[in-house]
């Protein structure tokens, strides 16, 4: 009678331990995403400072998670808004060094006010987390 109850109990047990497990799993692939997403930000207002001598940033987003909203997948979404005397052409030369221009993930605009704000979308390290669905 003793070992029915010992399979009796793992039976039980065994599926919330996997369900714990999963839940784990999920807890940190969000943190990882996250920290993914500060360092990329991170780095870019870096590239920025080195790159534009007279740069005045005056905005810096980041998200992380489905920012497309297609699909199920995590990305890292990094946007830093800045004001320079530069032109874009002089901005997209020395930026375009770093980064690979794509006109769905990594772009620079001119807003309404003259301000650039440089865009840069990139996929998560753990891209099937549950943060993009």
């Amino acid at each position: 009678m003793k070992w029915f109850k010992r399979i009796a109990l793992a039976i039980v047990l065994a599926p919330l331990i996997l369900i714990g497990i999963f839940l784990l799993y999920e807890m940190f692939g969000m943190g990882v995403n996250h920290l993914a997403t500060r360092r990329q930000t991170k780095q870019l207002v870096a590239v920025l400072e080195a790159e534009v001598p007279d740069i005045e940033v005056t905005d810096i987003y980041s998200e992380t998670g489905n920012t497309s909203g297609t699909g199920n997948h995590v990305d890292c979404l990094s946007s830093v808004t800045f004001s320079t005397e530069m032109s874009q052409s002089e901005l997209e030369k020395k930026l375009f060094q770093h980064y690979t221009y794509n006109e769905w993930s990594c772009f620079l605009t001119q807003t309404e006010d003259g301000q650039y704000r440089f865009y840069l979308n990139t996929s998560a390290p753990f891209v099937g987390n549950i943060e993009g669905h």
